[in-house]
């Protein structure tokens, strides 16, 4: 039987995030379960999860105010015609599927989203299954395990505009001695950037694997779980780099060794 693999989402909205990671975690030999707060599902019966993208995680849940953010216009990079062409023939999902699926999302808090994706993930870590955070997943889970956020990126990205775009033209670099560098088989790798927050203070047992050049936190996993990841890039976006394809197939692969536990 194939793991299945929940993955989070809005109730409104990320239809085109579901899409890309449904087809990685199929590629990699899972079953995706999609989880609304609309449509919510206990963990039991899940072998892993996927905390997907979306809103600004509550800054409540880490003791903070919440900030304006000031970053004001992103730089938005052409990936260039050579690249763009190469990437639109092999896989047209990423260019068509994006827009056709783009819907209206909540960009400054989702509580409700928050409530549900806070609690699986403490199920999630209690029972050690594997976890894979995709952007504000990725800080999410810092802040479940007491770390914080940077609400606002505006003074990492003044002398080097940030980056708002869906192809991989980041360099982000790995821990040589980390778990995530052994799945890329790599010390660096180039990603996307649909972000304006990111981790700050690193949570307990989770460690600081990633980065890149102007220090913002690119990826943290957790010490004491073999397969619990946070990215700040979206690797659902890059079906076309086999080294972003690993983190879905390690997460499967943990999924299928572990097994269906019963709930404690």
């Amino acid at each position: 039987m194939k793991p299945r693999i929940g993955v989070t989402g809005p109730s409104r909205g990320g239809l085109a995030a579901w899409v890309f990671c449904w087809f990685a975690i199929r590629r990699a030999g899972g079953r995706p379960m999609r989880i609304t707060p609309r449509r919510p599902m206990p963990l039991d019966g899940l072998d892993g999860l996927v905390i997907g993208g979306g809103a600004d995680v509550d800054p409540a849940l880490y003791g903070e105010p919440p900030e304006s953010p000031r970053l004001g216009e992103l730089r938005r990079r052409s990936p260039g015609l050579p690249r763009f062409l190469f990437t639109l023939l092999l896989f047209p999902l990423i260019w068509v599927l994006r827009r056709l699926l783009a819907t209206k999302q909540m960009t400054r808090g989702d509580q409700n989203r928050d409530a549900l994706e806070t609690q699986l993930l403490r199920d999630a870590l209690e029972r050690d299954l594997p976890i894979l955070g995709i952007c504000r997943g990725a800080q999410l889970l810092n802040v479940v395990c007491g770390g914080s956020l940077h609400q606002d990126l505006s003074d990492y990205y003044e002398e080097t505009p940030s980056l708002w775009t869906i192809w991989p033209q980041k360099t982000v670099h790995l821990a040589t001695d980390s778990r995530l560098a052994r799945l890329i088989n790599a010390d660096s790798c180039q990603v996307n950037s649909l972000h304006r927050q990111a981790i700050r203070k690193a949570g307990t047992g989770l460690r600081v694997v990633a980065w890149e050049d102007t220090s913002v936190i690119q990826a943290v996993e957790h010490e004491k779980h073999p397969c619990a990841f946070g990215v700040q890039w979206h690797p659902e976006y890059l079906p076309q780099r086999d080294e972003q394809q690993a983190l879905f197939r390690a997460l499967v692969g943990h999924a299928t060794k572990k097994g269906r536990m019963p709930p404690p």
